[in-house]
């Protein structure tokens, strides 16, 4: 089930935001596409290919999936050099999860932090493409049981899998991106009701972003002795 007005109301809060902090952070300079920092605000859509096996001390058969999800995210960037940077992706989705035959049978948050070291190409202008790979740390919480386990005990828990990616920064004036990006991530959950141990999540989602970017230096924030050389 996709929750579109909620998370399309807080990308564009976002990105106002963004925008905001932009320009109050700097007002005498534009950003800077040869900058150590890059921030972006997204809206995401999240494709889970579940699949599901069950344990036994499982109380009920069948299998367990997670509806796709559209939510706003956000992700920070930092320079290495010219083509190297670490990205930081984040964060917080509220999901459903579905029985094949008793329907609804969970609600819970998860807080999905995804690390990655990105490479990207320099040498065609103001198309910015970039591949990167690291690791995806899912934490869910406020677990609650709903429809036949309305009260139940769920629990899921916290998981770590690998993460590839590949997107495209393209410049549209005084160091803003509009941005495309997906990423696939293999991670497994177990969920437990009431106790027990009842079924193995090979959630394994493919995480798919557009937004718009900011890239700037951080001296011109925080202030240097020293004038930093340009990573473009």
């Amino acid at each position: 089930m996709l929750k579109l007005g909620s998370g399309f109301a807080a990308l564009v809060a976002g990105v106002l935001i963004a925008g905001s902090l932009a320009t109050t952070a700097q007002p005498a300079r534009a950003g800077d596409y040869g900058g150590d920092f890059l921030v972006r605000v997204q809206g995401t859509y999240v494709n889970f290919n579940d699949e599901s096996t069950v344990l036994p001390d499982s109380p009920a058969g069948g299998n367990v999936e997670l509806d796709d999800e559209f939510i706003p995210t956000l992700t920070l960037t930092y320079f290495l050099n010219k083509n190297l940077a670490l990205e930081l992706f984040c964060c917080f989705a509220n999901l459903e999860a579905e029985h094949s035959t008793l329907g609804h049978v969970a609600d819970l948050w998860v807080f999905p932090p995804a690390l990655t070291l990105q490479y990207h190409f320099d040498s065609m202008g103001g198309f910015k493409p970039y591949v990167g790979a690291g690791i995806q740390y899912i934490a869910p919480f406020s677990e609650d049981g709903a429809g036949i386990l309305s009260g139940a005990d769920i629990e899921v828990d916290d998981a770590l899998g690998f993460t590839l990616q590949a997107g495209v920064d393209i410049e549209v004036g005084q160091g803003w991106y509009l941005n495309a990006d997906v990423k696939k991530t293999w991670i497994e959950h177990t969920l437990s009701i009431n106790g027990a141990e009842s079924y193995d999540l090979d959630i394994d989602p493919w995480i798919f972003s557009v937004g718009l970017g900011y890239r700037f230096n951080l001296s011109d924030v925080f202030g240097s002795r020293h004038a930093e050389a340009p990573l473009k």
